[in-house]
């Protein structure tokens, strides 16, 4: 080997983002450079926040030199001494071209790494409620490329044998020769009867199965508007899925949903709808930036044995405040002589991440319940910090004031609305098809809307909103709030949109 970079062929899966392996998401989150094809979601695609995106996916009229590029790409890459991955729908090896790059990186002495996924012969089936084996139905089944014609001259595929062998035939990016196939499979003795189905975009939101039989699948799939990609499942099993069918059934399948949160708080939303069977949309409106001037903050935390109490009121005032302890050498014994309180699960959680448990938390997460938690106590005359960020409403302070506290209300962090924001934001809910948007914080709406210049879009829609004072900032920026968490919390959240849109 001569070349101090890698490729690593990277099978993504046949789309759902949850199907790539651990190893394929652990090479992305380190990859130089990513080479990725048509039908890689954008999901799995942000696993690799670093990298640089390079896209080759291939049309059907694309010319066959177009692959000596890609290989090429690679091996530049590579030997430049970059972490490449070769990031390939399904399995690299299944119908990838997988072996033809590995072959070419072989002679090239660049080193290469394989990494099986989970192809879409198996898992679009199975999401389509189709077992490709079964022990009474098919003891086998046979994967096959349907991009070749089966009426052309000596094709490599042997129909004859496919049609007589039995067991389940899954056809891959076969949609345009599908009826050429059902013809060839009926002419060569296979029953017209036999039961098939074709799904499109399998293991994704807007998946589509369509059943029938050999005689009339190509029909039914016209009618149902079918169209690439799809894979086509012939064989007995193919009949199970009435009684199989589970991804389509999931309450919020179809649906999908606009998650506001930032970027890099996203995920925890977007996983809970998305186990519901939801598209999450995920359009980030606010931005954390770092302050650029900590002098404040810096000396309220140098001094922090002078307070009784420090409040966190979010993920963020954790990873701000812990950020400048450690810049300043120190960590959590800090806190040794001050009790902290904390609004929310999330953000007791990320304290505890730090050692630090919380002495208080309020039932309900709100910055008026704790204030209303600290109403228990004698806090007449008490020392209280509140680093939060800098459009923090001034709720708070002036209810812990009101009770004689001394509040220090110093910003830990602000908040932005994410460069280029608000093109995409406008295209997302101008295209209509957004079924409900969520709004974690008052930030979050307030930002939406300014985003696109009224609630005019976002009433087009059913809104979600995290709890009151959230839903009081939506309401006065004109926006209709549908449902409000009954815990005002990112589960709760994703629990109301499963009321609100579930039934529909």
């Amino acid at each position: 080997m001569t070349t101090g970079g890698a490729v690593y062929l990277v099978g993504a899966g046949p789309g759902d983002p949850g199907l790539i392996t651990a190893r394929g998401a652990e090479l992305l989150q380190k990859a130089d450079v990513v080479v990725y094809d048509r039908l890689v979601s954008s999901a799995v695609l942000a696993l690799a926040a670093n990298a640089e995106l390079v896209y080759v996916g291939k049309e059907p009229d694309t010319p066959s030199e177009f692959q000596t590029f890609i290989n090429e790409r690679l091996v530049v890459a590579a030997s430049a001494g970059k972490t490449v991955v070769r990031l390939k729908g399904g399995d690299p090896f299944v119908f990838g071209r997988g072996g033809e790059e590995a072959m070419a990186l072989a002679e090239a002495g660049v080193r290469f790494e394989v990494v099986p996924g989970v192809t879409s012969a198996i898992a679009v089936p199975a999401y389509a409620g189709v077992p490709v084996t079964h022990r009474d139905i098919a003891a086998a089944f046979t994967v096959v490329t349907g991009s070749e014609d089966p009426a052309k001259p000596d094709p490599q595929v042997d129909w004859k044998a496919l049609a007589n062998v039995g067991g389940t035939l899954v056809v891959l990016m076969g949609w345009q020769s599908l009826p050429a196939i059902v013809r060839t499979l009926l002419a060569e003795g296979r029953s017209a009867d036999t039961p098939a189905t074709v799904t499109q975009w399998g293991t994704l939101p807007n998946q589509r199965t369509v059943s029938g039989t050999l005689a009339d699948i190509v029909e039914k799939g016209n009618e149902a508007g079918i169209t690439s990609p799809v894979v086509t499942v012939i064989g007995g099993t193919a009949a199970l899925r009435p009684a199989l069918r589970w991804f389509d059934r999931t309450p919020l399948f179809g649906k999908r949903v606009l998650v506001t949160r930032s970027r890099t708080q996203a995920g925890t939303l977007s996983a809970l709808l998305t186990a519901h069977g939801a598209e999450a949309v995920e359009l980030p409106t606010i931005a954390v930036r770092p302050l650029a001037d900590t002098t404040a903050l810096d000396a309220a935390l140098a001094d922090l044995t002078g307070f009784d109490w420090v409040v966190l009121t979010s993920t963020n005032g954790v990873d701000a405040v812990f950020g400048r302890l450690e810049a300043a050498g120190r960590d959590a014994r800090a806190f040794s002589q001050t009790r902290v309180a904390a609004i929310g699960p999330a953000t007791a959680a990320a304290l505890s991440s730090h050692g630090i448990t919380a002495d208080l938390m309020p039932t309900a997460y709100t910055t008026r319940s704790v204030a209303n938690s600290f109403a228990s106590l004698d806090i007449w005359g008490t020392r209280i910090l509140l680093p939060r960020a800098d459009i923090a409403p001034p709720t708070l302070p002036d209810g812990l004031r009101d009770m004689g506290a001394d509040v220090t209300d110093v910003t830990a962090y602000h908040t932005a609305v994410p460069d280029d924001a608000a093109a995409a934001a406008r295209e997302t809910l101008a295209s209509g098809t957004i079924d409900a948007v969520t709004f974690t914080s008052s930030s979050t709406a307030r930002n939406l809307v300014s985003m696109l210049g009224s609630a005019e879009l976002i009433n087009g829609c059913k809104v979600v909103s995290i709890g009151p004072v959230t839903s009081k900032t939506a309401s006065e920026l004109g926006v209709r709030v549908d449902k409000e968490a009954a815990q005002h919390t990112v589960p709760g959240v994703a629990n109301a949109v499963l009321e609100v849109l579930g039934d529909e």
